[in-house]
């Protein structure tokens, strides 16, 4: 795909492919991962360099003109031309050598040799269509897996797993269908898709052709390469099922310790919230589900909040509970809310911060929801957590190797890792975003104009009215307006 100003490779079947796929081109190409303000300001060559992962072009190691060259190979290289790429380094090299450049010889000789010992690990013998998608699914215990394998220029990029929902007395053609047809409505057919068994291909081809506008041929009864591929998918599929239903396990029996840990038999949805800020800066709230036996990432959700004293955590925290819960309360006649109530709320915090949710769920006619304190334990050490009880303010300390304090560990830690995740990105937007930009009548001209006087926002800020009226452009109205904004 190409949308200016950029370019875009893909889709990859998962994050670690795509890891994997940045981490060739640094070894191969040494291409540059900093972002502009730290590639602008270098006087010397980062660690990448020093590792060989990096040309250095911050710092004038390599030429525009070289730097443009692998680049180029770079694209080609994600375009599935490697004999290309390597055709032009071996020429290079060749180049190098016959001028004595022994060195750079050896330079473009690592390169070649990086290359083909990735292409080794990656390349999929193939004679026919180098874009391939492998389709099988798998049931087991009445659970079904979709693994997709994605084979792009010949490379394997990896697989990945699907587990769908809804899947009662379901026959693998439901499956395989339903796949497809949810699969590719946002993603591009390749040319060829491979399946294991016997389906009417007719349908999807004509769909999917229409979909991707050429000609998509779907293999139902795959021979030689294809049926090994096939056979690796499913068993693929099967692997991470198995992994799935033992992880559901193993859950559950940690459901089951916390339930008879706290007397709380009822409670399979749970809900857990936490407070993450920088010395009151960049306040965010998180809360995160566990339901079914597992985290439903679906269903987390982050509550920035603004209009409080900075550091005031209790203000926090009733915020988030009242956004979160205001139209579950049963005084909210013909609410729209359909979402699931919990059974039990986790709050991060000791009894402050309980006394705070129990006065919001009071207020909201909730108190009927456990709540559950999880204070944190002497010098703040995990394992020494202590859960306070709703209502009641009892005091447990569970077991270190009881396998319900696990399962709280675990949501909890979850939630506090989602919370310092949206306030670690929310404090980056704050700090990278010029607050000139917030007051009106400071236009694009009349901001850089100021940032240019004074040598920065800094600038701007610790400059009086006065020096802000000095700017052409600037009346005395607006420089007062600039400098209680920036105060």
């Amino acid at each position: 795909t190409h949308i200016k100003p950029n370019r875009y490779f893909g889709p990859y079947p998962n994050p670690w492919a795509i890891r994997e796929t940045i981490n060739h081109l640094q070894k191969v190409f040494r291409l540059r991962t900093c972002d502009n303000t730290v590639y602008s300001n270098r006087s010397r060559p980062c660690l990448l360099h020093q590792i060989g992962r990096c040309s250095a072009p911050c710092v004038g190691l390599i030429t525009a003109e070289d730097y443009k060259r692998d680049i180029d190979n770079a694209e080609l290289f994600l375009l599935g031309k490697e004999n290309e790429v390597l055709a032009t380094l071996t020429a290079k090299m060749e180049g190098a050598s016959a001028a004595l450049e022994f060195e750079t010889a050896a330079t473009y000789r690592d390169q070649i040799r990086t290359l083909q010992q990735i292409l080794s690990k990656q390349f999929v013998e193939s004679t026919n269509d180098r874009d391939v998608d492998v389709v099988a699914a798998v049931s087991l215990s009445g659970n079904w897996c979709v693994n997709l394998v994605m084979i792009r220029s010949g490379r394997h990029l990896g697989d990945r797993s699907f587990f769908p929902g809804n899947t009662a007395d379901v026959d693998q053609q439901s499956v395989i269908d339903a796949f497809i047809g949810q699969h590719y409505a946002s993603q591009p057919p390749p040319p060829r898709i491979v399946l294991s068994g016997d389906y009417d291909k007719l349908e999807w081809e004509a769909s999917l052709g229409e979909i991707a506008g050429r000609q998509v041929r779907v293999v139902t009864h795959p021979q030689g390469e294809g049926k090994v591929w096939a056979a690796m998918a499913a068993k693929n599929a099967r692997f991470a099922l198995e992994q799935r239903l033992a992880d559901r396990a193993s859950q559950e029996k940690k459901l089951t310790a916390m339930q008879e840990a706290l007397g709380l038999p009822q409670a399979q949805r749970i809900e857990c919230f936490d407070i993450s800020h920088t010395m009151g800066e960049a306040t965010v709230a998180s809360c995160v589900v566990f339901d079914h036996g597992a985290m439903q990432s679906a269903e987390y959700r982050r509550f920035n909040i603004t209009g409080i004293t900075p550091g005031d955590d209790y203000a926090a925290m009733r915020d988030a509970l009242y956004r979160r819960y205001h139209k579950l309360s049963e005084t909210a006649e013909g609410s729209a809310e359909t979402r699931a109530r919990p059974d039990l709320v986790l709050i991060d915090g000791g009894k402050g911060q309980l006394g705070i949710a129990e006065e919001v769920f009071n207020e909201l006619g909730l108190g009927d929801i456990q709540l559950v304190g999880v204070a944190k334990g002497e010098d703040r050490k995990a394992g020494l957590e202590t859960l306070i009880m709703g209502l009641s303010r009892v005091e447990l300390h569970l077991e270190k190797d009881n396998p319900g304090f696990h399962l709280i560990q675990q949501i909890r830690d979850e939630a506090h890792r989602y919370a310092i995740t949206g306030h670690r990105a929310r404090r980056a937007k704050k700090r990278n975003t010029s607050s000139l930009e917030d007051i009106a009548g400071v236009g694009p001209k009349r901001r850089k104009a100021l940032l240019a006087q004074f040598g920065g926002l800094q600038g701007v800020i610790a400059a009086s009215a006065d020096d802000l009226a000095r700017i052409e452009g600037i009346s005395r109205e607006l420089a007062e307006v600039i400098y209680s904004a920036l105060h």
